[in-house]
């Protein structure tokens, strides 16, 4: 049954796909970070639904006559260089037949994440983006939290399989970035039923992350709640927002998370701390010796024979900035921080400049929700390999083009209500003046 219903969902969206290219952006989106085929039991679950939604997505736009130009700002040239640049890496890297699946892998989510830039031009396609991005992984938050208070803490919680985020870790803070994007939805709704549900997501995605026991998760939680507290305008009621989150998880944790979580301070004696210092100083050396890097994986025995401090177990990067510094040396370490950076700024553009706009006030919410989202990847990713993850692409998506839309003056041209408005989940803007003949412009585009 299963393996029917998601086969039927891809095919009718994929459908619809070929004449409104956008739906195919959603049907990719949520394939590529729920994995929704993975929970299935047959013939779905490897059933090649992430190359059909590309497929005719690629082919709707060809046909399309709503295309624009990617690269809108800052963020999106020098994620261009970052992809030549790990392009170059892996072709000049030790193994770039062994290193071919991973570069294929990487390669086809940024060229959805610039396919998503072309098509994606005005505010419900930047909404529908957003809810399908945030509620796919808001999902399984739900679905792990509620495990994880059934169980006392006392299973960790997984990701979906074949994933980026199928290790607990990962998945962590996967779940731990969303949550800012979920409060963001929650600013945006209207019905009082919507907000309530959206809170108690918000709820599980945090005890769901808590129960993967995964320490780098923790910090970045902290991180977050910090960033979260200061981003608020309402500081008192998020105090005791976070105080009863805290109150709620912290009690249902068992022993065995407690003596985890002490561990943190404690890297010296910690195995698992000691290998991940080795394999850090294994990736700073690689990088010395080689201008683009291994390739797309420094994992290989010989450079932890050479390199090697502490021993010579080959091991993960588990660290964001690690992995790229090894991958691609320093010069893609650069271009990646650097892309980040001014994705941070963009989101920072809109919640200053966007504020004083009626028009635009959601955009204001999403660059201060996406800048708290960010501080929690920079933060927990310090501590895990989640380089290449498209969550944080799409959140660098929804900030540049909603930046694009406010400095275009976007609500003069939008297409009327979308369906998100009239279910409740999006809040519908009040008439301009002005805006009758936009409208009926945007009317006629749009059919």
């Amino acid at each position: 049954m299963r393996d029917i219903l998601v086969i039927s969902l891809v095919a009718l969206f994929a459908l619809m796909a070929l004449r409104r290219p956008w739906i195919g952006v959603m049907l990719w989106t949520w394939i590529s970070i729920m994995n929704p085929h993975r929970y299935a039991w047959g013939f779905a679950t490897t059933a090649p639904v992430a190359m059909v939604a590309a497929l005719v997505t690629l082919i709707g736009m060809l046909f399309t006559r709503e295309r624009e130009s990617p690269f809108k700002g800052a963020p999106i040239w020098l994620f261009l260089a970052f992809s030549v640049w790990i392009t170059l890496s892996w072709l000049f890297g030790v193994d770039p037949a062994g290193d071919y699946a991973q570069w294929d892998k990487v390669m086809k989510i940024y060229l959805m994440t610039f396919v998503a830039l072309i098509l994606l031009n005005n505010r419900h396609h930047i909404m529908a983006f957003v809810w399908v991005t945030v509620g796919s992984l808001a999902l399984l938050g739900l679905k792990g939290g509620i495990f994880t208070a059934l169980h006392g803490g006392n299973y960790r919680v997984w990701g979906p399989g074949g994933s980026f985020i199928e290790d607990n870790n990962a998945f962590a803070l996967a779940l731990i970035i969303v949550v800012p994007m979920v409060h963001f939805l929650y600013l945006q709704v209207q019905h009082k039923w919507a907000r309530h549900a959206l809170t108690f997501t918000m709820l599980m995605c945090a005890i769901a992350a808590a129960g993967s026991h995964s320490r780098g998760a923790f910090l970045a939680l902290i991180a977050m709640a910090a960033m979260f507290w200061w981003r608020s305008e309402q500081k008192g009621m998020m105090t005791a927002l976070i105080a009863l989150m805290a109150l709620v998880i912290l009690p249902m944790m068992p022993v065995e998370w407690w003596e985890r979580m002490a561990t943190i301070t404690e890297y010296e004696q910690d195995q698992s701390a000691v290998g991940r210092l080795n394999g850090w100083i294994v990736a700073w050396e690689v990088a010395k010796h080689h201008l683009f890097g291994a390739g797309m994986s420094y994992q290989h025995q010989h450079f932890f024979d050479l390199y090697g401090y502490y021993n010579d177990h080959v091991i993960a990067a588990h660290s964001i900035y690690f992995q790229v510094l090894g991958n691609h040396g320093f010069g893609g370490l650069f271009l990646y921080l650097a892309m980040w950076i001014a994705t941070y700024r963009t989101a920072g553009w809109l919640r200053v400049h966007a504020k004083g706009i009626p028009q635009a006030r959601w955009t204001a919410d999403l660059g201060a929700m996406v800048q708290v989202g960010l501080v929690g990847f920079a933060a927990g990713g310090a501590f895990l390999s989640l380089s290449y993850f498209d969550l944080p692409y799409n959140m660098m998506v929804m900030v540049v083009l909603a930046r694009r839309w406010v400095e275009t003056r976007g609500w003069e041209r939008d297409p009327p209500g979308s369906l998100l408005e009239y279910a409740g989940l999006l809040r519908r803007k009040r008439p301009q003046p002005g805006a009758a003949a936009a409208t009926s412009v945007a009317r006629r585009q749009h059919s």
